[in-house]
């Protein structure tokens, strides 16, 4: 069995706190988007993994796709596996790739040996991967908080315009966009924010990470620039970073970003 593990973007994100555990307390939209990883399982004789696509740092040992099999094999008598990643969607974006991977994962092996978890269950199950590994199994458009995995539906549709992915040459970890950051109440919260019209969105809907990631990587805030110098209604950094995307209201062909970072349209 297979399918296409799709990334995400974030639409603003607050940091509104440090947590107990090391964590911190953050507010944002996840909204899915059409980039996808291929994943698969296929029946083996003994558990393995292969990966295929854009280089994965780490070992094959420690890819969640093997995190997520191992996990739900703790409580299921599942036989062994051969897990198949073909990785396209860029490492170290803030696209929430590697989430995706582990929630489909964990999608594909209830639904292969009927395993009959539910989504709650399975999102349990996911946050267990990573903070916002639970958003994907759902996969709708949705306000986190917490750490990033305790949701509420919202209702958003962006189908109508353009979006469009810049992924600049640089890999942005997510310790060191953290570490940059200042925790600041703005008494706004993005989950108010997100229903004000677009246009208003790009001096109302902000990504704290931004602020220091781009002191260090100038590049990225060059991009995001550009793309309003294109005409784009709203851009911002996803996640901690480094992809940029914009929202568009026709389709565009960005060839000077295209020289030095890699574009995906009509995400």
């Amino acid at each position: 069995m297979l399918a296409f593990a799709n990334a995400k973007i974030n639409l603003g994100l607050q940091i509104t706190g440090k947590r107990a555990d090391g964590y911190h307390n953050i507010e944002t939209v996840f909204y899915p988007v059409r980039l996808y990883d291929v994943v698969e399982t296929l029946d083996a004789d003994v558990l393995s993994c292969t990966l295929e696509g854009i280089d994965v740092p780490g070992a094959v040992e420690d890819n969640i796709c093997l995190k997520a099999y191992l996990l739900l094999k703790q409580d299921f008598d599942l036989p062994p596996q051969h897990l198949c990643l073909l990785k396209n969607i860029p490492v170290g974006a803030g696209l929430g790739g590697g989430s995706a991977d582990g929630a489909f994962i964990i999608k594909l092996l209830n639904d292969k040996f009927k395993l009959g978890l539910s989504i709650p269950q399975m999102e349990d199950y996911a946050r267990k991967l990573g903070a916002d590994c639970a958003f994907f199994i759902k996969n709708e458009p949705r306000y986190a908080e917490g750490k990033g995995d305790e949701f509420t539906e919202i209702q958003l549709d962006l189908s109508n315009y353009f979006l469009v992915l810049v992924k600049p040459d640089l890999h942005v970890s997510t310790a060191e966009a953290y570490a940059g950051i200042k925790v600041t109440d703005t008494g706004t919260s993005v989950k108010d924010l997100i229903h004000l019209p677009l246009r208003e969105w790009k001096a109302n809907l902000k990504n704290d990470f931004e602020a220091s990631v781009f002191l260090k990587y100038p590049e990225i805030e060059a991009v995001k620039a550009h793309l309003y110098q294109q005409g784009a209604i709203y851009a911002a950094m996803s996640g901690s970073g480094s992809a940029v995307y914009a929202i568009f209201e026709a389709p565009v062909q960005l060839l000077e970003l295209e020289r030095t970072n890699k574009v995906f349209y009509n995400v």
